[in-house]
């Protein structure tokens, strides 16, 4: 162990009253700060966010949204990249409509399908959230209007055989194991929602957050529940 982490020790375990004083005195200066002062920390508050807003929107403008349109196959208009450029990996190719918003805190990934890349198509005027985690085997479609939460889970994938002598040896999922995943116009999943492969939503439809969506949701209702089911009609 280093010096500093036998001192680390020392001075938790100890029962001496010099090791508990030293201890003490080290979370009283770990846990100051100086006293917010009138008008000066506000003001320099607002010239951070003013600065940092700046910042970001200049890299947004020339540097994020650029490079990400140019993995697209399509040249969508309004693209609103926010929070960086979402990971994309795998053999996956994407087709984005106008006027969408995708933050950057995402994972688009995709599997080959026979050597083929799978295919990712999003519609007009479609929200993609922080944290969202699309999985494409083969084809993944979200039409216009769509609205996707945050820490949603669209699952064309698993990644992995159910066999556990395969899983062990590295070997990847099966064709049977993947399906697409379609969400027609005017969908909206709420917060941590996760899609299994083969199924479709309908038009309108809302799922509640949290839920699990492991069959078919038909149009204009509102569903929730592991595994979501329909609770009314909208």
């Amino acid at each position: 162990m280093d010096m500093l982490g036998s001192i680390k020790l020392w001075l938790k375990n100890d029962e001496s009253a010099i090791a508990k004083a030293c201890h003490r005195c080290i979370r009283e200066l770990m846990h100051f700060s100086i006293p917010v002062i009138p008008f000066i920390h506000p003001c320099m508050l607002r010239i951070h966010l003013l600065i940092t807003h700046l910042f970001a929107n200049i890299f947004r403008i020339l540097y994020w949204t650029p490079l990400f349109k140019s993995r697209l196959v399509t040249r969508p208009s309004n693209l609103y990249l926010y929070s960086g450029m979402p990971l994309v990996l795998g053999h996956l190719t994407i087709e984005m409509g106008d006027n969408c918003r995708v933050s950057g805190i995402s994972t688009l990934s995709g599997r080959s399908m026979d050597g083929r890349p799978s295919r990712l198509i999003i519609g007009n005027n479609v929200d993609i959230n922080w944290q969202n985690n699309i999985a494409v085997g083969g084809n993944i479609v979200i039409e216009d209007n769509v609205r996707l939460a945050g820490r949603v889970f669209l699952a064309g994938y698993p990644g992995h055989p159910i066999d556990v002598k395969e899983r062990a040896a590295g070997l990847p999922d099966h064709e049977h194991q993947v399906g697409d995943i379609v969400l027609k116009r005017d969908v909206w999943l709420a917060t941590g929602v996760s899609v299994m492969a083969g199924v479709t939503i309908g038009e309108g439809t809302i799922v509640a957050a949290g839920s699990i969506v492991t069959k078919d949701l038909p149009s204009s209702v509102l569903a929730g529940g592991i595994p979501a089911k329909v609770i009314k009609s909208l």
